[in-house]
């Protein structure tokens, strides 16, 4: 498959493009957003589908996305969107808070996962986040994903896997803080170590993972819920 490539210039505004299937909020989200001198609405769609129809011609830097939509849903066109344009970032904005759900979305590519509660600030805060190319989980969904993670524990790798328990304890802990989108920085600060100790220790989780970068890393884990 082709893949295509937009190369971004920071000095211009953040092209979005809002995905969802309710016209007034949609339309409510657009109006706020339009307010922000560096964020350019250059698109809508009512669904997953329209949103791939119009992919290429508007060439988003940041697409919010919601979940439950007829003919294509959020995660399907979450996965289908970073095979054809991988530059391309996503929120995921929606009403689901349940684990599936979150999975999903994340494993699927989506770089941020709101919930349509949130204020505009914090939306306006998080698409600059975002297409900077930080990870972005609320507190409230992070919980979800670090209970999975206790959940595992309790479960003393019941079933096992062996690249897992290769890890040190330290690195359990540092793969914890990746899955929640924490820069080396952040990481280095929470656990009190250097950002130095931090890169040694995510290549030695790469090596025993059988991965080659954090993304990759947080999605192994995710998908055998540990």
């Amino acid at each position: 498959k082709a893949c295509f490539n937009l190369v971004k210039d920071m000095t211009d505004a953040i092209r979005v493009v809002l995905c969802d299937d309710h016209t007034l909020f949609r339309q409510g989200i657009k109006k706020l957003l339009e307010l922000e001198e560096d964020i350019k609405i250059v698109g809508e769609a009512n669904n997953g589908q329209e949103m791939l129809d119009m992919l290429k011609k508007t060439g988003p830097d940041i697409i919010l996305m919601d979940i439950g939509m007829p003919l294509m849903d959020g995660v399907t066109a979450t996965y289908k969107i970073k095979k054809i344009l991988p530059n391309t970032s996503i929120i995921i904005l929606t009403v689901y808070e349940d684990e599936p759900h979150i999975f999903e979305a994340i494993k699927s590519g989506a770089m941020g996962y709101l919930l349509k509660d949130v204020s505009i600030e914090e939306l306006i805060d998080a698409i600059h986040k975002v297409y900077k190319g930080e990870a972005l989980i609320q507190p409230i969904i992070a919980a979800k994903v670090l209970k999975e993670f206790a959940m595992a524990d309790k479960r003393k790798m019941k079933n096992g896997d062996k690249f897992y328990n290769d890890l040190t304890e330290k690195e359990k802990e540092i793969l914890r803080l990746v899955v929640l989108g924490g820069t080396n920085k952040e990481i280095a600060g929470k656990l009190g170590i250097s950002e130095k100790t931090v890169k040694n220790h995510l290549s030695s989780i790469f090596c025993t993972l059988h991965v080659n970068n954090r993304t990759k890393a947080a999605v192994y884990a995710i998908e055998k819920k540990l």
